[in-house]
Order: C-alpha cells, then structure tokens, then sequence
C-alpha cells in the first residue's frame, strides 16, 4: 500500500509542477501581449501563440525565393518535428542557438538604386540580413555568458521541459523571453568587454562540475578562438530583433515600411534592426531608404506598412 502511496504522491507531484510552469507561461504570455490571463490560456491551449495583427505575410521574404521555401517548408513540419524542434529550442545554450539559426535564414535582398526601385515586395540595397557564417556560434556565446552571470535568468528546467512537449516555438518564446531580451542587449554593449566576459564565462564553464555546462563551454570555446566576431554580430542581433519583435506585432529586419515624418518622410524603406529597452516593444526602428545610403532611426510612430493610406491632414480651424 505505501508503494501505492508513494506512486500516487509522485504523480500528484509531477502534475503540480506542470501545471506551476503551466500557468507562469500563461501569466508570461498575457504580459507580453497585453492580455488577460484567460485569453492567453485560450491561446497556448489551440497552439497558437502568436499575436494578432503581427506584420502582414509574417517575417519578410523580399524576393528571396530560397527563405521563403524555407518558410513554407516550416510550416509544414508535423507535429512529431515541432516537437522535435521545440525541445532542442529549450536546450541551452547550444540548443537554442541552433534552434533560432535554423528558424531565421539568411535574406538576401534586391539590388535598389534611385532610379531602379525595389520591386513589388523587394527592399533596399542593405546586404544580406540575418547572415554571417557563426551567427550560430554568437548566439551559443551570449546564452553561455548569460548563465554564467545572470543564471535567475534561465527559467525553471522543469517549465522548460513542460513547455518543450506543447511542440510550439513560440510558447517557448514566451518563456524565454527575458532571456531572449538580455541576450539582445549584451549586442548593445562595449564589443572589446563583452568578448573578455564571453572567455571569462567560457573559461568557468570549461572547470564546471556539470557535465552539460562543461562539455557546452568546450564546443563554443573551440570556435570562439577561431572566429572573427564582427561578421557574425549583425547576423544574431537580425534574429534576435526577429524573434522579439514577433510578440509585438512590429516591423522584424527586412520588412518594408513607409517612412511617415522626417528626412525621408513618404520614401519606403528597409527595417535593418530594433532598438530595446529592458521592457517593452522596439523604443526606435533603424531602417534605410530606397533613395538614401545613410541609416535613420524613426519612432514607431513614424513609419507605417507601405501599402498602408496615409492619415489625411488635420482640418484647419
């Protein structure tokens, strides 16, 4: 009977940790989109995670035939490689790095001049985004460094592992969101120091007792010697605006707006990357024109979809 018992308790135990994570990531999920912790049970539960009125088409293709077979081809996944996916998504920090790596492809946009504008759905002359070939490494660095100074970032392994088998990349976004952010704003910061700090965690994770985080930190110190980080920094900083922008509903590099005030007002334009705060959606949007080479950095309020009308003018009195 005491064996009956201690079965019994053991699942009561398992359900209650569920459901802990359960209900942090609803609570995760509301607070991100400004909803009610209904609603946002309501979503998790149809596996559907991500915001209404997001970017129309979802992240941007321009005329890059390869991403968007690589889009469609995902969308496609069964369920067994959703899950497939989603748990090596939760799989830090080498997991997640390539989760995103893979997600993210690289766009490659059209050649614009003046006087030979972006076709229909094209964008401006900016390089490849979302690019450089250890993007993947880079990612792998800022989490490894993130769990060596700021390890109350990881969430609970035990809600990890839950949200894993809902087999939704984006509730483990959600999740993952804090992490996510602060991984991004390490992009923001001194290159030469935060580099001193990546060996330093790596170094520590090379003598860790957890053979998880050592084996990690010995895979991502072999390429960290190796690399050259400024052809990779702007690709990760590409999928982490991507990703975070996504529970906003606002403009990932590579989408294409209209600039509504300033030096470039009524010229289309190419969002090449975010500006974050620690809360809250994108404070600023850097893009750049079809008609200019320089980079501009617009309030959200000063851009707008392309094919959006614009407001009419305020009547005078």
């Amino acid at each position: 009977m005491a064996a009956k018992e201690d079965t019994m308790t053991g699942k009561q135990h398992r359900r209650s940790v569920h459901d802990r994570a359960r209900r942090r990531a609803i609570r995760a999920h509301a607070a991100s989109l400004g909803i009610s912790y209904t609603a946002a049970a309501r979503l998790l539960n149809a596996g559907n995670a991500a915001p209404a009125g997001g970017i129309p088409g979802g992240f941007p293709v321009g005329t890059d035939e390869h991403r968007a077979w690589l889009f469609a081809m995902r969308e496609q996944r069964s369920f067994r490689l959703r899950l497939q996916d989603t748990r090596t998504a939760v799989d830090l920090p080498l997991g997640r790095a390539a989760h995103l790596t893979e997600r993210f492809p690289p766009l490659r946009l059209a050649h614009t001049t003046p006087s030979r504008p972006a076709a229909r759905g094209g964008s401006a002359d900016c390089g490849a985004l979302y690019a450089g070939e250890r993007r993947q490494v880079t990612l792998g660095l800022l989490y490894a460094l993130l769990r060596h100074e700021t390890p109350a970032l990881l969430p609970a392994a035990e809600e990890l592992s839950w949200v894993a088998e809902l087999g939704e990349e984006t509730a483990v976004d959600f999740v993952c969101a804090q992490l996510d952010r602060a991984a991004r704003l390490r992009l923001d910061e001194d290159r030469w120091c935060l580099w001193t700090r990546i060996e330093a965690a790596l170094v520590a994770g090379e003598a860790s007792s957890d053979r998880a985080v050592r084996d990690a930190a010995i895979t991502l110190a072999r390429e960290f010697r190796t690399m050259i980080p400024r052809r990779s920094i702007e690709g990760a900083r590409n999928i982490l605006d991507a990703l975070l922008v996504a529970v906003h509903g606002g403009y990932p590099p590579g989408a294409r707006v209209r600039i509504l005030a300033g030096p470039g007002k009524d010229a289309t334009a190419t969002v090449v990357g975010a500006c974050w705060q620690h809360t809250g959606p994108p404070a600023r949007y850097r893009v750049r024109p079809d008609t200019l080479t320089a980079i501009l950095v617009l309030h959200p309020d000063d851009m707008a979809p392309p094919d959006q009308p614009a407001q009419p003018e305020p009547a005078l009195a």
